[in-house]
């Protein structure tokens, strides 16, 4: 035993021995400056400096409960749509009959069909037998009949007519059972859980034409949750949406007596009309109302004040202006407890990811900082909202100068929770590059190389011991 420790002693301090050589050999006879051991890379700019995010106290406010406000509706949510966060829920995953907020998918689809060019707003559609035949709210229309798309779209937006909608249906379908799965697909697209159709209007199965009911015995349902994400896309796809939805009043036919009057009452516009003045809401420019026995009174509202839209949804009211009602008292929730903070300037240096390594570059590092700002709605009043993140670096390999000012290096996930609220808010963004990054010279590459082989050969050495 005692002789193998004795071999394995000669064996080290033989591997000593010849390192020590090497070394003392590359130190002398190498014609190299010994100032390569010292190469220096040059500074970041200051770009970084200002970037840097300030460290502060945080002060988180409480909101109020939502049974605070009293709600009197069978469901009903409130969302913000840029930050996607859920402000209030009650009910809000439970599938029920919408009524005519399912046209808010007509319209949708209509507005793409326009939107790509496969449909104007002056083609005109002839009516069909289908749209002749449909009963409920409707403006009368007769088999072969023709309209624009424009106007029948304001017939439906405005008046919720059942023919009008139906006509439309199948001008952009051929059917409106061929329509009707057009509005499925899309719905499974958004991300609508429980939304499933039967019809483009939302009549129930026995209140449509008997010869074009569709066979399998089920009705229209969507929670109050589909309904917001729908309206969300419509809001955000199709900004110019006001200018159907918030229309008061639209003579369909030179020959009708009365205009088609809008059914939203809380239409910002109204308030200097007498019988809606009450219900008139400051901002509010959509969307749709809903009635039937099964659904009771529905109403999905927007709304947007100071640069901050919402969308509300009350399903099951108990009466046409109970629906304004409670509508109100979920929009006043939003607007007088929260409000969107930037929580993340743009260009800002992430601590612990202040730099990312760069190869064959002039400069061996380079400053990393994020690409744009990140906003979450926040209760009002809070400051500093305590935010977590998670950055995710692309491969060292992929990191090979040159690289130009900007250039994508990896993500950064914010996430920021509500107190007393289930769903957090998350978003990403890219981490950039703060400055370009110039390919490196052969001579300065050979120079780093040797740097690189002492740095090992002295590691190498120190491991001995």
């Amino acid at each position: 035993m005692k002789h193998k420790r004795v071999k394995s002693r000669k064996r080290q301090w033989a591997k000593k021995s010849i390192a020590s050589v090497i070394l003392l050999n590359m130190l002398f006879m190498s014609s190299l400056p010994l100032v390569v051991l010292a190469e220096g890379e040059p500074a970041t700019d200051a770009a970084t400096t200002e970037a840097t995010t300030a460290k502060v106290t945080a002060k988180e406010v409480k909101i109020p409960d939502v049974a605070s406000i009293g709600l009197q509706v069978k469901s009903a949510v409130l969302i913000e749509p840029t930050t996607g966060e859920i402000l209030l829920s009650v009910n809000s995953d439970l599938a029920l009959p919408p009524a005519s907020m399912t046209k808010m998918m007509t319209e949708y689809i209509v507005a793409e069909q326009v939107k790509q060019g496969k449909l104007a707003w002056d083609d005109v559609v002839t009516v069909g037998k289908n749209a002749a035949d449909t009963t409920g709210s409707r403006i009368f229309l007769a088999e072969g009949d023709q309209h624009t798309v424009k106007e029948l779209y304001i017939a439906m937006a405005v008046g919720s007519a059942n023919d009008a909608t139906v006509t439309l249906a199948e001008r952009v379908a051929g059917s409106e059972a061929a329509f009707v799965q057009m509005m499925n697909e899309t719905a499974e697209r958004m991300g609508m859980d429980t939304a499933f159709f039967i019809n483009s209007t939302g009549l129930s199965r026995a209140d449509m034409p008997e010869a074009f009911r569709p066979s399998e015995d089920r009705e229209t349902v969507m929670s109050a949750m589909d309904v917001a994400i729908l309206a969300k896309y419509i809001v955000q796809d199709h900004p110019d949406f006001a200018e159907f939805t918030a229309i008061q009043s639209y003579p369909f036919r030179a020959r009708d007596k009365d205009p088609i009057v809008n059914l939203n009452w809380m239409l910002e516009a109204n308030k200097d009309i007498t019988n809606f003045k009450a219900y008139a809401y400051p901002g509010l420019d959509g969307l749709k109302t809903g009635h039937t026995i099964a659904a009771g009174y529905c109403f999905a509202g927007t709304a947007e004040r100071d640069g901050v839209r919402y969308i509300s949804v009350v399903m099951g009211a108990e009466s046409n202006k109970a629906r304004f009602v409670e509508t109100r008292k979920v929009l006043d929730y939003g607007y007088d407890n929260f409000e969107i903070k930037q929580v993340i300037a743009p260009k800002t240096t992430v601590e612990g990811t202040e730099t990312v390594s760069v190869k064959k570059g002039a400069k061996t590092t380079v400053a990393v900082v994020t690409e744009l700002d990140v906003k979450f709605m926040v209760p009002k009043g809070t400051q500093n909202p305590t935010v977590t993140s998670e950055v995710t670096l692309m491969s060292a390999d992929e990191l090979v100068a040159p690289l130009a000012k900007g250039t994508k290096v990896g993500t950064i996930t914010y996430t920021y929770k509500i107190d007393g609220m289930s769903n957090a808010q998350e978003k990403t963004v890219n981490l950039v590059t703060a400055d370009e990054v110039e390919k490196g010279g052969w001579f300065r590459l050979l120079f780093r190389g040797i740097k690189d082989l002492f740095v090992d050969l002295f590691d190498g050495i120190k491991n001995l011991f």
